[in-house]
């Protein structure tokens, strides 16, 4: 019988709602104790969305709907299997993983980042991965000191932890 006359799709049609896997870093998995929570939040979410997804009737529907969860499925499982919670520094006397750092630019404008793991960064809400070409330059360095980051000079005037 000539797929025209079936209620599925061809094969290549299946084929073409698995979504390939979401990049991974080559990076270590860093995560801050809350970063860990959310990968966890993230995974049960695309689990319940795949599960939800899963009892579609309607196999090209089903199909459909499924992609996207699966792929976050596989690639939050991976994330938090791969995950190494890195706890609070305990000091501000250096920049570390975790600690929030204040920033004076050459311009004047005064930034305020906390490092953190690669998955949990968002820079607009005043984060920044800790692989980041900024929180790399950051790192090790104490109060006063200045780097240069995309030509500008950047002076740390406060780390938090």
């Amino acid at each position: 019988m000539s797929v025209a006359f079936t209620k599925e799709d061809s094969a290549e049609t299946a084929s073409e709602v698995l979504l390939p896997d979401r990049p991974i870093s080559a990076e270590l998995n860093l995560v801050t104790a809350a970063g860990f929570k959310a990968l966890q939040s993230q995974l049960d979410q695309a689990r319940r969305a795949y599960d939800a997804a899963s009892s579609i009737a309607d196999v090209n529907e089903r199909r459909r709907q499924a992609a996207q969860p699966f792929r976050d499925l596989r690639y939050f499982s991976d994330r938090v299997r791969t995950a190494q919670v890195v706890h609070r520094p305990a000091s501000a006397s250096t920049v570390a993983f975790g600690n929030t750092v204040t920033l004076g630019r050459d311009d004047g404008r005064v930034l305020t980042y906390k490092i953190v793991g690669e998955d949990e960064a968002d820079p607009q809400a005043g984060s920044i991965s800790y692989v980041s070409p900024m929180a790399r330059s950051l790192m090790g360095k104490e109060i006063g000191d200045v780097v240069i980051v995309a030509d500008l000079e950047i002076e740390i005037i406060n780390i938090l932890i």
